[in-house]
């Protein structure tokens, strides 16, 4: 039987761990997975995940733990925060234990391949219940720092909505809710690939005119692709479409922006990850991307151009000729 005052975080990462100490800071008991004990011990003996935010001190209402069933038990909501390289196998771990009427929220920002899937369709396909999608400008470390930020919960359940808003919400963190499930998800993986391609611009200093004409682009392309996946076009005008790409794409914070400045800067790309030091969706999500566009027929230059500097070795400087030489492009495509 769920408890209405438990929630489960799985994923002791750098975005899981403050979504824990938002909630457990709201008085709710969280039980965070990590993936190994030695991670778990020190976490409840520190009051601390010191392997990405050693300056956050968690709330005592946090016990992490490696025992998946023993976090899910009675968990009224569950928070879903992994690298979305392990999210279908976690999904298919819990999906042996895990209660029917909890709700299950989503909040990593990937996407799947062979076969192309959303990490929501998954868990729909493995589980029959409530879920969500949570995605935003949420760089973690300023949310751990109390600086003001917000989130998008999409679902098409409203209690759902209203639960996660009680869970998450702080007078330093503002939650809006959105019916467009498939557009936020989208949003927030989209935009990995351009900030992995504004940090690699930022690196060859082509100014900030540039940096406005890349993030243009970029918003067109992710609208096209998404519009192609049965989105609304007008989500990506709000917090999780334009308010994510902007953050992300201008932040020195952001590990997708982080790896393509290393690559822009001349490192291999085994060489800008190992600096980078976290998991940056941002090349996973553009492989995945760049085939289903062109299985689509989506004209996406960008992600074309990334896909040629990355995995063909095409030189960074590449991207800017790419971007130009595109004619007959219009301006602003936010259209079903």
């Amino acid at each position: 039987m769920i408890s209405l005052n438990k929630v489960a975080v799985l994923g002791g990462g750098s975005f899981g761990t403050v979504l824990a100490n938002l909630a457990a800071s709201n008085g709710f008991n969280v039980s965070l997975w990590v993936r190994d004990s030695d991670q778990a011990l020190r976490i409840n003996s520190e009051g601390a995940n010191t392997s990405y935010h050693p300056e956050l001190k968690l709330s005592e209402n946090i016990v992490a733990s490696d025992n998946l069933n023993e976090v899910l038990e009675n968990a009224e909501i569950i928070f879903i925060a992994t690298p979305s390289i392990i999210f279908e196998k976690i999904v298919d771990r819990i999906s042996e234990f895990i209660d029917p009427d909890s709700f299950i929220i989503s909040c990593t920002k990937g996407i799947l391949d062979d076969p192309y899937r959303s990490l929501s369709e998954i868990i729909s396909l493995k589980l029959k219940n409530k879920i969500g999608v949570l995605s935003g400008p949420n760089l973690a470390k300023e949310i751990a720092e109390n600086k003001l930020a917000g989130t998008v919960i999409a679902s098409s359940d409203e209690d759902l909505l209203i639960k996660v808003k009680s869970v998450l919400s702080s007078k330093h963190f503002k939650i809006y809710s959105s019916k467009d499930m498939q557009g936020v998800e989208l949003a927030g993986a989209l935009k990995n690939i351009y900030a992995v391609v504004c940090g690699m611009a930022e690196s060859l200093e082509v100014g900030e005119n540039a940096i406005g004409l890349i993030l243009t682009r970029s918003m067109a392309e992710m609208s096209r692709f998404a519009v192609a996946k049965g989105a609304n076009p007008i989500t990506f005008l709000g917090l999780s479409g334009m308010g994510d790409l902007v953050a992300t794409c201008m932040s020195n914070l952001s590990r997708n922006y982080q790896l393509g400045f290393n690559i822009g800067s001349g490192m291999t790309l085994l060489e800008a990850k190992n600096k980078v030091g976290q998991v940056a969706e941002g090349v996973r999500t553009l492989e995945i991307v760049r085939n289903e566009s062109s299985r689509l027929n989506i004209k996406m230059p960008l992600v074309e151009s990334m896909y040629n500097i990355i995995y063909e070795e095409a030189s960074p400087e590449s991207i800017i000729d790419d971007l130009l030489n595109n004619p007959h492009e219009v301006d602003v495509e936010f259209k079903h």
